[in-house]
């Protein structure tokens, strides 16, 4: 087999298409994807709604069974699963085909939703019903917490949504930012049972009152056109109540001799948090947390670079009582792996050149495998561009695991080049040779490699999705050295080396 022969009598051609390998491979770097491992759990969709005071059972019957009946069946969906708590909340989770656009997924869903809105209780489309795409990328976690215990979670949770939160969510990358822990500002209204008894009142009536009461008013403007009046006063009337004393002054009922039942006088009313359902630790210490989920497609080492800087700069502002962590960050096993892949390539590289020219006793020839090497290497982020595949642990490992291979690839070509030219050939006729003897042991070393990982890209299932990007890089990388030597290595080798009676340069006298 002779296909070297072309790249030999040509070898500026073969040079511009390993060029166009290396840039192709370099820009490619710059847009994958950087996650700790591939994306293996299917897209989701979350509809939250809300029905207080009512039970789990209820929720299903009400809430869930519309919404469920309208979602099933949406496009490209795969299951759904709800959870009905006893505090009100409903959740239900749509999951999707990998690969789907998030974004559409949630249109969908939203539009299904709406046409289940009609259906439900007064009380859920009042406070509304939330479709959120959710990422199952958590990319790193954030803190808050108050060593002296000066301000309680509440305090904590308020401030990162006043402040924190939305700097985060701003930043490029970060699809999603959630809170772990306690729950909002609210205003919570006790009832005493027997004081409600006492006075013939029932929760309905209570809740009624607080809702016509707690109003936003616009008020109008005295002296508006079409009037003459040549003074117009806008009217500010008391809105929303603010305090705990506004919302226990709340006249639930009048009696005939004028005696007034205020909420404080049933109920005891404090500004306190929505929730209790859930609590954020660290280090056995109570805190709040904030989750960060990147994007689809986005670089996790750049989202984790832009969260800790945002927050060594917000917490130039913090209270002098409030203090953040970053404990979770799982980039820091991206960072290592990237960091292994260069430290393998370079002591790979280092050990070809002093193998090669501690064995072969020429410098040049350690030129060959220097070039061909990265190419292969830095060639393969071009392909894994193009299947969709990100940086991750599993395809670093792979591209460690895959250098042995392309430097074995070229160390091949360069020694049975070398070995012809022993043989009184001269290195164009040498590089010939060479290559009709080891173009079909290349070809079949590749062949056999491919048909070893491809396959693996065929599985089905989370275990599927494991091994295929770590598979394939195996395999891409395999084929590109393979062409690397068939291609560059040769036309390199005819160019570069020299027949044993030229006369030596002043490199190799020294060696």
């Amino acid at each position: 087999m002779n296909i070297s022969k072309f790249f030999i009598d040509r070898p500026i051609f073969a040079g511009v298409l390993s060029v166009l390998i290396l840039l192709a491979g370099l820009l490619s770097v710059f847009q994958l994807p950087i996650s700790e491992y591939p994306e293996v759990v299917p897209p989701s969709v979350v509809v939250r709604a809300q029905y207080p005071g009512a039970n789990p059972k209820v929720i299903a019957e009400t809430v869930a069974s519309p919404l469920e009946e309208s979602i099933n069946g949406v496009e490209d969906m795969l299951y759904m699963q709800s959870q009905a708590n006893s505090d009100g909340n409903l959740t239900i989770t749509v999951n999707f085909k990998l690969g789907i656009d998030p974004d559409k997924a949630q249109q969908l869903v939203q539009n299904r939703v709406s046409q289940a809105m009609p259906r439900l209780p007064e009380d859920v489309q009042r406070l509304g019903v939330t479709t959120l795409k959710s990422s199952p990328t958590l990319t790193m976690v954030v803190h808050l917490t108050s060593p002296d215990n000066r301000y309680d979670m509440t305090y904590l949770r308020n401030y990162a949504v006043l402040n924190v939160k939305d700097r985060l969510a701003r930043l490029q990358g970060v699809g999603e930012v959630g809170l772990f822990g306690s729950g909002d500002y609210a205003m919570r209204v006790w009832l005493d049972p027997q004081k409600v008894a006492q006075r013939n009142l029932t929760a309905t009536e209570i809740v009624n009152a607080i809702r016509e009461q707690n109003i936003q008013v616009a008020a109008g403007t005295i002296g508006a056109s079409p009037s003459n009046s040549p003074l117009q006063l806008s009217v500010n009337a008391q809105g929303r109540l603010t305090t705990e004393q506004e919302f226990a002054d709340i006249i639930l009922k009048t009696a005939p001799d004028g005696a007034v039942t205020r909420l404080g006088d049933v109920a005891r009313v404090e500004l306190a948090a929505s929730q209790y359902g859930l609590r954020s630790l660290l280090d056995n210490k109570q805190a709040v947390a904030i989750p960060i989920f990147q994007a689809p497609g986005a670089n996790a080492l750049q989202v984790s670079d832009q969260v800790r800087s945002t927050m060594k700069e917000l917490s130039k502002d913090f209270p002098s009582s409030i203090k953040y962590d970053i404990v979770y960050d799982p980039t820091q096993f991206v960072r290592a792996s990237i960091k292994a892949v260069v430290h393998t390539l370079l002591e790979a590289i280092t050990l070809v050149v002093v193998v090669v020219i501690l064995f072969l006793q020429t410098w040049r020839a350690s030129i060959i495998p220097l070039l061909a090497v990265p190419v292969s290497i830095i060639g393969t982020f071009a392909l894994m561009l193009a299947f969709g595949y990100s940086i991750n642990a599993l395809s670093l490992f792979g591209m460690v695991l895959a250098i042995g291979i392309v430097v074995d690839d070229a160390i091949v070509v360069v020694e049975n080049v070398e070995r012809n030219i022993e043989a009184g050939l001269n290195p164009r006729e040498a590089t010939y040779r060479a290559m009709r003897e080891v173009s079909g042991p290349i070809i079949a070393i590749a062949l056999t490699l491919v048909a070893v990982f491809v396959p693996l890209a065929f599985m089905t299932g989370l275990t599927g999705q494991f091994y295929k990007q770590f598979a394939m890089t195996i395999a891409i990388s395999t084929v590109i050295s393979a062409f690397n030597s068939l291609t560059l290595s040769p036309a390199l080798a005819a160019l570069l080396l020299k027949g044993h009676d030229a006369k030596p340069d002043a490199l190799t006298r020294i060696m």
